[in-house]
Parts: structure tokens; C-alpha cells; sequence
């Protein structure tokens, strides 16, 4: 019940204003929302680049974090980072169970991972990405990253 109040509340306060570069694709029920982010300084990893983000939000949301993920599609890749694995996983503590605090919305995620791609000037996946992606059988919110790496 919390949860819908607060999802409700918040699509509400998104339909009417976003930042700059940030828009919904697809908010149906309180279950799952599609958002686009676009970077939008000259960074040429990401010129000219949509990228779509899938929000799943338990019932304890925002007790507990969503599950973030980009997606792939014909016009929305899945931008190539440091912390963002092929298969559209995000490494990021915001994400995470200690890293993720009640007070963080689909707003502010959306703008921690503009803000993350803003500031890449790295080239690369993650570490051992594709064997990653060959052998997790996990949800995003039952991986346990161990975030050691500031320089990203």
C-alpha cells in the first residue's frame, strides 16, 4: 500500500516537470516504468544517444530499492561504462541495499546514472563482462557488487 501511495505521488510530480534530458517512456502501472535518459554534454561516448532504463519496484519500494536495468533495443543501446555490464546490470551502491536510502526516487536515479555517463571517459565494460553475463542467473537486486572502484 506504501508503496503504491509513494509511486503514485511520484509519477504524478514526474508527468508535470523533469530535468532536462530525462523523460518517461512508459509508467502504465506502479509494477514497471520505462524512463529515457540522454546524456546531454559533448561527452563523444554518448552523443546523440537515448538510453532506456526498465524501474521494477517491489512492494517495499522505497524501503527497498527498485531494480534498474537499461534495456536494449533497435534505437536504445545499452551505453558502454565501466559499471554497466552488456546485459543492462548497473554496479552502482546507490542501487544496492547499503548503498540505497528511502529519500531516492525514480527522479534522482535517473540523474545519478546521467550524471555517472556524464563523467565516464572510459571506453570499456566491466571486468570479466562477458562471463558475467554468460553465467548470472540472478536478479539485479539479489547480486551483491563489492564497490571498490571511485575512479568511475
Amino acid at each position: 500500500m506504501f508503496a503504491s501511495k509513494r509511486l503514485s505521488k511520484e509519477l504524478s510530480k514526474i508527468q508535470e516537470h523533469l530535468p532536462p534530458g530525462i523523460g518517461i517512456a512508459q509508467a502504465e502501472d506502479l509494477k514497471e516504468w520505462h524512463m529515457d535518459i540522454k546524456v546531454l554534454d559533448n561527452n563523444p561516448l554518448y552523443k546523440d544517444e537515448t538510453y532506456r532504463l526498465k524501474f521494477k519496484f517491489s512492494n517495499n519500494y522505497p524501503i527497498e530499492a527498485p531494480e534498474v536495468t537499461f534495456l536494449k533495443s533497435s534505437d536504445r543501446p545499452i551505453p558502454i561504462h565501466p559499471h554497466i555490464y552488456s546485459n543492462g546490470i548497473i554496479c552502482l551502491d546507490l542501487l544496492g541495499s547499503q548503498g540505497w536510502s528511502p529519500v531516492q526516487n525514480v527522479e534522482s536515479i535517473c540523474m545519478s546514472l546521467q550524471s555517472m555517463l556524464t563523467g565516464n571517459t572510459k571506453n570499456e565494460r566491466p571486468p570479466g563482462d562477458e562471463e558475467f553475463v554468460r553465467r548470472n542467473t540472478l536478479s539485479p537486486r539479489n547480486i551483491h557488487f563489492f564497490y571498490d572502484d571511485n575512479t568511475v
